[in-house]
This record gives structure tokens, sequence and C-alpha cells, in this order.
């Protein structure tokens, strides 16, 4: 095992040891979904007809990637927060090429077999760098290793944002903002406001997809870290949280039951209805984005929001 890979795995237990000891609430953090499994599972959610905030913004940049590449002069990078696959990328890359003699692009993501189909899928749009690492760490690898001069658009696309704690958004985007130079873009996602219903049905599909995706996370640390969970004593279960307008999503005890973590050699003890809180998807508002570039360094140019499922790409300049 590499030195890499050991100190990958020492996180992740690290991180299980402090989410399963909290006395408040057990929690995982979001960023372990997706190992190469999760990814899959997550790229399948995105298909899901419950689940429109992927169609949203793969339709918002369709619409409108020429109009971002006109506000956009002089990009010769771009780089992604957490692409993925980085199918919805094409257009914005298609459309600032048409300006840049030479365009690079750098993905940044945990899961080496996202990035794979990155390349796979992105090859013939950009000159494809991509960097296997957590979000602000790899941003911090590109912006060391850019080019003197070079002018960089940052995407943080499908309302990853709202994955993080509402108190930690702010301080996010100002180190987000701290590795930009003036003059460099930064596009976000979000998912606004709707109806409860149709927000908690895109957490909770009747075919369970989500359910898998949700359970991944246990499966997870039975393989990498020699657990025992055992999955069917588990269930996926999804909340809505009005007084911090987000989606929660919870893995649900069904019984009394102990896992025991070979990495950490510890045990862990579950009581019936206990939950380890696994995501939350926080939801806003096109004024409350506006402020969160002002407060964060950067001023806001312009917003496209989708009205079939509210949602918007937010253009903003360091």
């Amino acid at each position: 095992m590499s030195a890499a890979t050991q100190l990958q795995l020492s996180s992740f237990a690290r991180d299980v040891a402090a989410g399963f000891s909290d006395p408040r609430q057990k929690y995982l953090s979001a960023r372990y979904f997706y190992d190469d499994l999760g990814s899959v599972l997550f790229e399948a959610i995105t298909l899901l007809p419950e689940y429109g905030l992927t169609r949203a913004d793969e339709r918002l940049l369709r619409l409108h990637a020429g109009e971002i590449a006109s506000f956009c002069t002089g990009v010769s990078l771009v780089a992604e927060l957490g692409s993925g696959t980085g199918k919805k990328t094409r257009n914005i890359l298609q459309a600032v090429s048409k300006s840049a003699s030479r365009l690079r692009y750098s993905p940044i993501d945990v899961s080496a077999g996202a990035l794979a189909c990155c390349e796979r899928e992105l090859f013939d749009a950009a000159e494809i760098e991509p960097v296997c690492a957590d979000w602000l760490d790899g941003l911090a690898e590109i912006v060391h290793n850019r080019v003197r001069n070079s002018s960089l658009l940052l995407l943080f696309l499908g309302s990853s944002i709202g994955n993080l704690d509402r108190s930690c958004i702010q301080d996010f985007l100002r180190r987000v903002r701290s590795y930009l130079r003036p003059g460099d873009f930064f596009l976000l996602g979000a998912d606004l406001m709707k109806n409860t219903d149709t927000m908690l049905a895109a957490y909770d599909d009747p075919t369970g997809v989500t359910a898998a995706f949700n359970l991944n996370m246990l499966a997870r640390i039975n393989r990498e870290l020699d657990a025992d969970f055992d999955l069917r004593a588990f269930a996926h279960e999804v909340r809505w949280n009005s007084t911090e307008r987000r989606i929660e999503m919870h893995l649900l005890s069904g019984r009394e039951q102990t896992a025991y973590v070979g990495a950490l050699e510890a045990s862990f003890a579950f009581q019936p209805g206990e939950t380890i809180w696994t995501e939350s998807s926080h939801k806003f508002t096109l004024c409350e984005l506006e402020d969160y570039a002002r407060a964060s360094g950067f001023t806001p140019l312009k917003a496209w929001a989708d009205h079939e499922w509210p949602f918007a790409e937010a253009l903003w300049k360091a």
C-alpha cells in the first residue's frame, strides 16, 4: 500500500472515529460518498425524474454558456471543484475556447474513476489535467502551478455549496477567494428554495437509488476500514429542516446494534431510532447568493435562474 493511500485511509478512519463518537449526533462527512461506486450511484441519481437539479444545471449551462464566456475575457485556464465526470462542463469549455488560443481544464475530484471518465468525456474540448484531491487542496495545487498572467475561471457547479454547513459557507468562499487573483472568475451553481414535497422527493426516490447511495457510505467503511456494518439494519431517511432551510440525509438504525471498525480497533453502539447524519443540502435565494459574493471578496456579475426547477448559476469576479 502506498504512503498516499495510507494517509487517505488514516484520514478517513479519523473522521469516522470523530463522527461516531459525537455524543450529540453521530455523523459522517458527505465527502466520503464519492468513492468510485458512490460516484456511479450519484450519476444514476442525476437521471431520476424526481431529481431535477442536475437537469436544471445542465440547461442553464447549455443555454447561457456563450453569455457566461463573454464575461470571462482572457481566460486560458478552467478549474472545477468536485467535477465528477465533467459531462455538463462541455458547454462552458466550448464557449470559452472560442476566444482562447489554448485552453486548459483542471477538474478536481476525490474519485480517480470520475476523473478518468472526465478525461474520456472532454478530451476533445480542452487540454485535460485532472487533480485527484479535496476541493481546496486541489485548487491550491492548480494555482501554484498556473502560468503567470493567465486568467482563471473556477467552476463550482451542481449546488455542492449547499453541502457545507451554513455557518461555514462564508469562510469557505473567503478561502476560495484567497486562491484567486483579481480579475479571476467564479461560476457557482446553487439550488433555490422550492416546494417542500418536491425537495423531499428529490432525495428519497421510490426506486431506492438515493438510499443505495447513502448506504454505500457504510459499505465503504466495511470495505476500506475493515468494519462489519449490517447494511440491512439501517434505513435511508430524509428530513426537511425549515429553520436552516436544508434537506438532511440520515442513516437510521433499525435496532440496537454494535459495529466493529477494524482499522480503529473500536466498536460503536447504535440505539433503535438513532441516526448517522450524512448530508445537508441547503437551499438558497438569489439575494442571499449576492450577499455571499460581496462578503467574501467577489463582485456579482450576473445570475441565471431556471424556472422549470428553481436553480441558479451565479457568475462572480474576484
